[in-house]
């Protein structure tokens, strides 16, 4: 049994390429796989591993500058929903391209996962899913807004332009598992949005404390691993990811003409050449054979 576990925790780090080398050490030694983001801002990311390989690496986490209080959510797996690790140094742990924007200055209202039906369901409330198109596609609240974006980045602009919609409504904002909502209240409460609400533990920790005959949620939620989504429980879903685009995959998907495994779906079909096809095709090809071997493939 794996233990997976989604952290991120902003902070302030002065030199967070010194940070890496120990932290990869550390995943490495203990088994631990997964993908760890490192800025100046703080830590994002999700790892999965034994027991206590993941208790050393939280336990190395919360000594890092300001990250005492570290917050993570847990679930578990079968089998390692990660192929290797990975600690990337970036700009930003979420990037959505906005300089001024400081979730350590202050951020909207926190709700919890048990009071958010009572807050979404008032008819002066308006809910945003904060996440990309393709990650809404499998699953969102019921009514909420879906600002249809390809990435975080999009956002700001989606809100410049729809502003208006929301005058003189309570803004509540929702995304996995918390941290661009972080972000983006900050950005609205800079706009002048002095009511803005965002889902404590995001999508993650509602579907893991909601049961499920009370839950407002459809679908799945979509999450960066091997697992490809979730539902109540946290127990995994019924899509896959395409081996193409990496989109998720529902089971109609899979029935759709134009869906190829490891080479095509639905929403990637016009954007790939014959020849890129043809590379996918071998790719998939060397999957099936590990996978009839009984081995790991390098592409997995």
């Amino acid at each position: 049994m794996q233990t997976i576990a989604a952290l991120y925790h902003f902070a302030r780090f002065p030199d967070p390429a010194a940070l890496r080398g120990p932290l990869l050490a550390l995943c490495n030694r203990h088994g631990v796989k997964g993908s760890l983001l490192l800025a100046s801002e703080g830590i994002n990311g999700t790892i999965a591993g034994p027991r206590e390989g993941i208790d050393a690496v939280l336990a190395h986490v919360r000594t890092l500058p300001g990250c005492t209080d570290l917050e993570w959510k847990e679930s578990f797996a079968e089998t390692m929903p990660f192929g290797r690790m990975k600690v990337r140094l970036k700009r930003e742990i979420v990037t959505m391209g906005v300089p001024d924007v400081d979730p350590r200055a202050r951020v909207g209202h926190y709700v919890q996962p048990e009071d958010w039906n009572a807050l979404i369901s008032a008819p002066d409330v308006a809910v945003i899913d904060t996440r990309n198109a393709y990650e809404v596609a499998i699953g969102t609240f019921d009514g909420a807004v879906d600002p249809g974006t390809r990435s975080f980045r999009d956002f700001p602009a989606w809100w410049q332009q729809n502003r208006d919609r929301f005058h003189n409504k309570r803004v509540a904002m929702f995304c996995t598992g918390g941290i661009r909502c972080e972000k983006s209240t900050n950005y609205l409460l800079s706009q002048g949005i002095d009511q803005v609400y965002h889902l404590k533990g995001g999508i993650l920790k509602y579907l893991e404390t909601v049961p499920q005959d009370e839950s407002l949620w459809q679908g799945e939620c979509f999450v960066f691993d091997a697992r490809v989504s979730v539902g109540h429980g946290l127990v995994p879903g019924q899509n896959e990811s395409c081996g193409a685009c990496r989109r998720p995959v529902t089971p109609a998907d899979r029935a759709d003409p134009a869906y190829e495994k490891g080479v095509c779906c639905p929403a990637c079909r016009d954007e790939y050449t014959p020849a890129d096809r043809a590379r996918f095709r071998e790719r998939q090809k060397q999957l099936d054979l590990a996978a009839q071997r009984g081995t790991a493939h390098f592409g997995a």
